[in-house]
């Protein structure tokens, strides 16, 4: 089995996870893994002049191609600086997969120098948050940080990895799991048989129904589905600002966006409606 140092771990499971670019700005704590991007071709990196820019082109890319968006920033500052970006990929449910440095692990909880608790930071705007304690977890990790930013519902993944587990002094065996097992994350991925057949029956008797559509139309490429399923009820369709575009803008059945940047009749059709679907 080859061996490879943590950081040829992390840039090896992007490319097992057939990342193409990886956008990030360099630090101290992500030196080692620098070092082992240069090494090779097939995951390009993007420099960016500021991580918060890396989230958002990330996010950018995540939204414009379907694929989860890479970034890799370093301790401290770094880190930090991304947040908003981290937050922006949580609140508009985009795949995203975050790999900030930290200080040594022995250093942590001693104030060193760009310390900061990345976990506790982004535990509020992440799916899921991996602390890897040794190198021998990265490639597990990776699989199980990409496998949960890219299903149910999608959004951002922190990995904090500190710097001596990325040390290129030490080599260990590496392997690339094929598949994921997490007991504590089961997405459903399919409808209820009973459930549907309850909302149908309450759809056909509703007298002032409404369809609420959201980016998941969009990132489920349904649009076609949804425009059929309203035409064959002719019922009228209003969407979040994320699920702009996922219903003809044009079609007579849309009463445009809701909410407070909405239209005066998609906000007055969702108030008085006896059933929203």
């Amino acid at each position: 089995m080859e061996k490879l140092s943590g950081a040829e771990m992390v840039v090896r499971a992007l490319q097992d996870e057939g990342v193409e670019f990886l956008f990030g700005y360099p630090g101290g704590a992500v030196l080692h893994i620098y070092d082992a991007i240069f090494q090779q071709e097939k995951v390009q990196h993007i420099l960016v002049r500021h991580e918060q820019a890396a989230t958002h082109a990330a996010d950018g890319y995540a939204r414009a191609t379907g694929k989860p968006g890479v970034v890799l920033v370093t301790s401290g500052p770094g880190a930090t600086n991304a947040v908003t970006g981290i937050a922006t990929a949580y609140m508009d449910s985009i795949p995203m997969v975050v790999i900030s440095g930290q200080v040594r692990s022995d250093w942590i909880g001693d104030d060193a120098f760009q310390e900061t608790d990345m976990v506790g930071i982004c535990r509020p705007i992440v799916k899921h948050s991996f602390a890897v304690r040794d190198a021998s977890e990265i490639p597990e990790v990776f699989k199980k940080a990409f496998y949960i930013a890219t299903t149910g519902r999608p959004g951002p993944v922190l990995i904090d990895i500190p710097k001596d587990k990325t040390s290129p002094l030490v080599k260990l065996p590496y392997s690339y799991p094929d598949k994921v097992k997490m007991r504590s994350y089961n997405p459903v991925t399919r409808g209820h048989s009973g459930q549907i057949r309850k909302a149908v029956d309450e759809l056909l008797k509703a007298k002032r129904p409404v369809i609420y559509s959201g980016g998941g139309v969009v990132q489920g490429n349904a649009s076609e589905h949804l425009v059929a399923l309203a035409r064959a009820l002719n019922y009228p369709v209003t969407n979040t600002l994320m699920g702009l575009g996922a219903y003809p803008a044009t079609d007579r059945q849309f009463l445009g966006m809701l909410g407070m940047h909405g239209t005066y009749e998609a906000n007055m059709a969702m108030h008085n409606a006896d059933l929203i679907l």
